[in-house]
């Protein structure tokens, strides 16, 4: 009985000595340190400026519209051809003006002949009316057909050189040199005065290249703006021209013009800018990102961009503080250069800026800081 008694307890043990090591496999293990990229918080000499989207456009682009009514007879250009300043580039039939200036000047010889004949009235009836050979009112109405004979010979010389002028619209020339483009109608066309566009003329050396910069950025770059206009010969400025295929342009740019206002729709103030253009590269309608620079900032703080988290208009980053726990920072961010983002306020050189994985951090939080990995430094232009 004994015997049995102790079994019946040894098994109880072993039982339970089972039981607590199934519960001490079910525990959980302790959870790893997280980690999280960082950079320092660089400290140099910074050039601050800004990039900007611009449009180009000819510094003169003119359009060519008709002056007269009628059938387009010829067009005397290549079209995308470069053109002088004069040179013919549409003709348009002349038949009807030369005969509205044959008719006008038939009228014009009517009229002076007209006049001639008053002009002799006049000086035969002078010395009869002082003589009383003829009445007074012969004289008078000799004298009121010379006065409207004038008239009549002034309105016709006018008709005349309006007549002469229309003949001479009937071919259109370039007001300018440049690259003319394509002909908006072909011959035979009826063209009119005024609405009729028949081409367009670019004059594209230097190119025109226009951006619109906020009432801040102006506020910044007032000084350098308003010394580059200030002078007679328009210096040539350190802007920079982007393009397309992310080529920059060799030639810098010189002011040309800026606005007399902000526009009150937009809280944009224009400013154009003149590159030079001898072979033609440059075409209006192509876009370029303007770069140039106001200022160098000594000093400066930097972290990448995507250190800089924003939360309804709250700037802040997270760093690894001391015992490589997680803090909040508040920011005041400046400019971005390049990649990366100028801080005015709450950081100092050599903090640890967090730069990825934010979403999962938390104020206390420890983690264990790495360096960025290959993509991401690579990312941040490391």
């Amino acid at each position: 009985m004994r015997g049995s008694s102790w079994n019946v307890l040894w098994r109880a043990a072993v039982l339970l000595c089972a039981v607590a090591a199934c519960a001490r496999k079910a525990e959980p293990p302790p959870a790893a340190v997280p980690e999280v990229p960082v950079v320092e918080v660089a400290q140099k000499d910074v050039p601050v400026g800004m990039e900007l989207v611009g449009q180009l456009s000819g510094f003169e682009d003119v359009q060519i519209r008709a002056r007269v009514a009628g059938y387009l007879a010829s067009i005397d250009y290549r079209e995308g051809s470069k053109v002088k300043k004069g040179d013919l580039l549409f003709t348009i039939d002349d038949l009807p003006f030369r005969a509205a200036l044959s008719q006008a000047q038939a009228t014009l010889a009517t009229a002076q002949s007209n006049l001639a004949k008053s002009d002799l009235d006049v000086k035969r009836y002078t010395p009869l009316a002082a003589a009383r050979a003829v009445p007074q009112a012969d004289l008078d109405n000799a004298i009121a057909a010379q006065r409207a004979g004038r008239s009549q010979v002034e309105a016709q010389r006018a008709a005349v050189e309006e007549a002469r002028l229309n003949l001479g619209y009937t071919r259109i020339a370039s007001p300018v040199s440049g690259i003319a483009g394509r002909a908006e109608h072909k011959v035979g066309d009826l063209v009119g005065p005024g609405v009729t566009l028949l081409t367009t003329v670019s004059a594209l050396d230097p190119i025109r290249v226009s951006v619109n910069i906020t009432e801040s950025d102006y506020l910044r770059f007032a000084k350098p703006i308003a010394d580059a206009a200030k002078e007679k010969e328009n210096r040539t400025s350190d802007a920079r021209l982007e393009l397309a295929d992310g080529s920059t342009y060799p030639q810098k740019g010189k002011l040309l013009f800026v606005d007399r206002a902000v526009d009150p729709t937009t809280g944009t103030l224009r400013v154009d800018l003149g590159f030079p253009n001898p072979d033609a590269l440059l075409r209006p309608g192509q876009y370029g990102k303007l770069k140039f620079t106001s200022e160098v900032r000594k000093g400066a703080l930097l972290v990448p961009q995507r250190a800089v988290q924003e939360i309804q208009g709250t700037y802040f980053v997270y760093v690894v503080g001391e015992g490589d726990k997680v803090e909040t920072r508040k920011v005041k961010p400046g400019p971005r250069v390049g990649d990366q983002w100028l801080i005015e306020d709450g950081l100092k050189a050599g903090d640890r800026a967090i730069v990825a994985g934010a979403q999962r951090l938390k104020d206390g939080m420890v983690v264990r800081p790495v360096a960025p990995s290959a993509p991401q430094a690579a990312a941040e232009g490391k």
